[in-house]
């Protein structure tokens, strides 16, 4: 059960709540982009492939960002256990993820769902974007970013619901409210 994935939308929460969840199960919260910043400082190999995408304005492959997952969740860290937030994004890296912990393995114990009302999601953004100075987050881009998240993780939340092993959690609240329901839907 300390193999988990955490999923949901822009605004949930995830990061937060994945920092947090770690902690107190004594595992690491991994996300593919403290992954890629990691890699690219370090200048490794997949660091530097990355990099050129990245420098291009290209999206980073699946191809680099599994070799990087599976680099990651074979860290002396990781063994008994991690929780991925930010990855697999796509069918075929569900897919890539079956197959990397099928060779440790192991298998997902777990995925919590964050939910949370798209307008109460954009007004959280909205207020995120005014305390940040981010201009360019305006409420017309977050309900596209909403509706991207809505569907590209339809497919994921999907095969895993198949697999029963989805707790859906409310993502909306205080911090500490949220993080007990997550420890309470993995007791």
């Amino acid at each position: 059960m300390n193999r988990l994935l955490i999923i949901g939308p822009p605004g949930a929460g995830k990061g937060t709540q994945a920092v947090r969840i770690a902690e107190k199960l004594n595992i690491p919260a991994i996300s593919t982009g403290d992954i890629f910043r990691k890699n690219i400082k370090e200048e490794t190999e997949l660091g530097k492939e990355a990099k050129r995408y990245i420098d291009s304005g290209n999206l980073v492959p699946d191809s680099v960002t599994n070799n990087m997952v599976r680099a990651r969740l074979a860290e002396e860290d990781a063994a008994n256990g991690f929780l991925l937030d930010g990855y697999p994004r796509n069918v075929a890296q569900v897919q890539e993820l079956d197959s990397i912990l099928e060779d440790m393995g192991v298998e997902i114990g777990r995925v919590l769902l964050l939910v949370a009302d798209n307008d109460e999601l954009v007004q959280r953004l909205l207020n995120r974007a005014a305390e940040q100075g981010r201009s360019d987050d305006n409420e017309e881009v977050i309900r596209h970013r909403l509706k991207v998240y809505e569907e590209e993780t339809a497919p994921l939340v999907a095969l895993y619901t198949e697999r029963g092993i989805v707790k859906e959690i409310n993502g909306l609240g205080d911090i500490d409210e949220v993080t007990e329901r997550i420890l309470d839907a993995l007791k």
